[in-house]
């Protein structure tokens, strides 16, 4: 098992200060069928590239901040609290609106060594 406190990533120092900053999670546990990430985005800052997953499942749990999250073109008001599930296909990303950082842990079913995003124009 392994536990995750919110409040350890909280209060973390971005590591690249002014940059979103992501960091994988779940790698050194051997997962088979689990991704995990924590991510920092910036004011102003996306999160990564608007897109989606052909396979795997997303539950986003933002720790900090506020911001947007684009699902299929809408435009979602999120904050800390929230609890995001985003569907196989469901075209997504996180948008920092705010001038504090936003913080999520993100986790995604996955098949073993197969990545399934797929960005989106």
């Amino acid at each position: 098992m392994k536990m995750f406190r919110s409040g350890e990533f909280i209060n973390r120092e971005n590591p690249t200060p002014g940059s979103v900053y992501k960091e994988e999670l779940l790698t050194d546990l051997d997962a088979q069928g689990l991704s995990g990430v924590f991510g920092l985005v910036v004011p102003g800052g996306k999160g990564g590239d608007y897109h989606y997953h052909e396979e795997g499942e997303h539950v986003i749990i933002i720790i900090s901040g506020e911001g947007t999250e684009i699902v299929n073109g809408e435009e979602v008001p999120i904050k800390a609290g929230d609890v995001l599930f985003v569907p196989a296909g469901e075209k997504h990303t996180t948008v920092n609106t705010s001038d504090r950082d936003l913080r999520y842990l993100g986790f995604r079913t996955c098949t073993p060594g197969k990545r399934d995003m797929v960005k989106c124009t």
